[in-house]
């Protein structure tokens, strides 16, 4: 158990059947009246934030959410296979569950998956991938503007924006959060 009075930024903690984290807060002693503690926590399964006042003395229940490293195996229609690294266990993983980030993943590639009480509601990929483009139109000799970008298609299937000098075949480094081109990759 927790109480509201020893909440420190990144604490998880059970709140109506839901896993809450908290992202800030502030103990608040107004001149009258009792001491509060203001919060603002986001729901982990939902990503949901919410502002919201609490009694110091109120208590909530630990909540521990697992993040297990697990590397991306295979799909089969809507389910995603991934395989733990300790036990090489096989675990499905519903299409729904895999955010929009997931399209920059490919088979063998390491991901964090987050489960609570042994249900996944989510799954991380690495933040910087290399992937190689597939698609894109040439760039132009003589086309020298700056921060122009042309889309191109990576061998996953996704497709983002990079600058006029990449070609297909060339190795690039994209940051998952964003799904945007950081640089050429080397070798």
């Amino acid at each position: 158990m927790i109480s509201a009075g020893e909440f420190r930024n990144g604490v998880t903690f059970e709140m109506d059947g839901q896993v809450m984290q908290v992202v800030e807060f502030q103990h608040v002693k107004p001149g009258k009246g009792a001491a509060f503690v203001r919060t603002k926590m986001k729901n982990v399964i939902t990503g949901a934030v919410t502002e919201t006042s609490f009694n110091p003395t109120a208590k909530f229940e630990n909540a521990y959410v697992e993040k297990k490293d697990m590397e991306y195996s295979y799909n089969d229609g809507d389910l995603y296979y991934f395989m733990d690294q300790e036990t090489y266990d096989m675990i499905p993983i519903a299409a729904e569950l895999l955010g929009d980030n997931f399209r920059f993943v490919k088979e063998n590639m390491p991901c964090k998956v987050n489960s609570y009480k042994g249900k996944v509601f989510a799954v991380e990929p690495p933040t910087f991938v290399e992937l190689e483009v597939t698609e894109t139109d040439p760039g132009f000799k003589g086309d020298t503007a700056t921060n122009v970008t042309k889309p191109a298609t990576v061998e996953t299937g996704a497709e983002i924006k990079v600058p006029l000098f990449i070609n297909p075949g060339d190795k690039i480094k994209i940051d998952t959060r964003t799904g945007e081109y950081l640089e050429r990759a080397k070798g």
